[in-house]
């Protein structure tokens, strides 16, 4: 859910913040009337929200970062973006299916926008920038050939755009404000908000002011659509077979609507890198039960990571007081959010979750292991994953082992660990000490070496706050994709083929009003945003 959430956030604001970015081209430093407070525009029933207070803050905390002036030939000046404020608004969405074979086709979801920009400009300039720079950009995403109207409207210069495919895309300028989106309703939406005929989102006590660089609301009404799109985008990909796909489709947006209720997110710059902050409201029932039973135990197990490869793409560490108290707290919750007998199936399949790990019957594993669980991921498909506990009792955690591998066969002894392989080979379980270490074999034989060459994840940069957070869960890994594609955006890299992995820890943390999830990485969910600017 959150992952799909943090996707359309950055798809929502990637045509709004380009206006913001090539502003400098064209605005001047004088201001032809009194700036618009932009919240007031924005419609109180907006399913989600989004606003930079001043644009050119927030670049400015990636390029002033270490990584990317060490990548960068030089700094970019973004002193036309200070003070620039932005907002965008998703008032729905749109489901279109595009066949791609006779028994194929690819479901498109588009959001209903609009961005609002205070370009601290004068009229003429605003003007200028939406019909020349803003229609090239508009010209560009749609293919060529897009015809513009212009007129008089709502007080201000009004633009249609409109695609050879029929597409539109819709702006209206009033004195400095620039309005902007792919929804006319959307725009007629703010002007209503405006006028005062309808409740603006600067009224909702949840979107809150602060020292930050950027922030973020889900309404109750935005979980609701997302969780749609999330069950239908997570069947598609679930199975092949129809009624597994309608099952999840039907189910998982009736857990999700039924568990979380609002959703916030803060940007803020600290000294070990840029905050993305989610704060996850969920139903009081739901965050009674995981205040209490999603607790960490404070355990420290040093020897676990030590398990790990330094060189690792991600792990994480759970740390909980009772495992098997924990994964039935969160299995009974998603029962209680649908119907008996979806609720029964859910139970059923709950243990496919670890099956990459070779794991066939979560609960009795979970019983069988300690507080601390450890989980490492070797490449970015998700493949090659290992699970590395302390055991305490070792026949319930043979007992909960995948079937596949037989434990009536004698063990093949390497680097000192009784290892056991699948049939095919392909999975791995090794008992060494009291410690288990399963998943792809090749990751298994990788974590074994680590603990005897004494190279291992203790050692990385990560590791301090892998091991000191007092989370449920952390995870610490490195993603050697998007620095490179962020600095090409905003400078020049100073080498072409210069692969700088970018850190991130995450947090997860459960209380009395629900999850707080934190992440500190080199350029936060705005670099994110930029990157969707790159070549590619």
């Amino acid at each position: 859910m959150l992952i799909l959430a943090n996707n359309l956030l950055k798809k929502y604001l990637l045509i709004s913040v380009f206006i913001c970015v090539h502003l400098w081209l064209i605005l001047l430093t004088a201001c032809g009337s009194k700036p618009t407070d932009i919240r007031t525009v924005i419609p109180a029933d907006a399913l989600i929200y989004l606003e930079a207070d001043d644009l050119g803050k927030a670049v400015s905390a990636i390029a002033e970062n270490k990584m990317f002036q060490q990548m960068a030939k030089s700094k970019p000046d973004l002193s036309a973006l200070k003070g620039i404020k932005i907002a965008v608004a998703v008032t729905g969405f749109e489901t279109s299916e595009q066949p791609v074979t006779e028994e194929n086709s690819v479901l498109n979801f588009q959001p209903r926008f609009v961005a609002v920009v205070e370009t601290n400009a004068w009229n003429f300039q605003a003007v200028s920038f939406t019909e020349n720079k803003l229609g090239e950009f508009i010209n560009e995403v749609y293919g060529g050939g897009v015809e513009l109207e212009t007129s008089d409207k709502n007080e201000g210069k009004y633009f249609i755009w409109t695609s050879q495919d029929g597409r539109k895309a819709y702006a209206l300028v009033q004195g400095s404000v620039i309005f902007f989106g792919n929804d006319e309703s959307a725009i007629e939406k703010c002007l209503a908000a405006k006028r005062g005929e309808s409740d603006s989102i600067a009224k909702n006590p949840k979107v809150t002011t602060g020292d930050r660089l950027a922030f973020g609301y889900v309404s109750n009404d935005g979980i609701a659509q997302i969780a749609n799109l999330a069950g239908i985008h997570l069947a598609m990909a679930s199975s092949e077979e129809g009624e597994v796909k309608s099952f999840v489709a039907r189910v998982l947006p009736e857990i999700l609507r039924g568990s979380v209720k609002e959703v916030t997110w803060t940007a803020a710059k600290t000294e070990t890198g840029i905050e993305d902050k989610f704060t996850i409201a969920t139903a009081p029932e739901v965050a009674r039960v995981f205040d209490e039973t999603l607790v960490p135990a404070g355990s420290t197990d040093a020897n676990l990571a030590a398990y790990l490869p330094a060189d690792v793409l991600s792990a994480t560490r759970y740390d909980l007081k009772d495992p098997q108290i924990a994964w039935r707290s969160v299995l009974l919750t998603a029962q209680k959010q649908t119907d008996s007998v979806s609720g029964n199936l859910i139970a059923a399949f709950s243990g496919s979750l670890f099956e990459p790990f070779g794991i066939e019957d979560a609960e009795l594993m979970l019983s069988s292991v300690g507080p601390q669980i450890l989980t490492g991921k070797f490449d970015t498909a998700g493949e090659n994953v290992v699970v590395i506990a302390t055991v305490k009792e070792p026949q319930k955690a043979r007992n909960a082992i995948a079937k596949e591998i037989s434990f009536a066969r004698s063990p093949e002894k390497q680097l000192n660990a009784d290892v056991w392989k699948s049939d095919d080979g392909e999975i791995s379980a090794a008992f060494i000490e009291d410690k288990l270490i399963i998943g792809d074999a090749g990751s298994v034989l990788k974590c074994l070496q680590a603990k005897m060459d004494g190279v291992n994840f203790t050692k990385s940069e990560l590791f301090k706050q892998f091991s000191e957070g007092k989370a449920v869960s952390v995870t610490a890994g490195k993603d050697f994709e998007s620095a490179g594609k962020i600095v090409e955006v905003l400078a020049e890299k100073k080498a072409a083929d210069e692969a700088n992995p970018i850190n991130f820890v995450t947090e997860t943390r459960f209380n009395k009003n629900g999850i707080e999830r934190r992440t500190v990485s080199d350029f936060g969910l705005i670099g994110s945003i930029i990157e969707q600017f790159g070549k590619e």
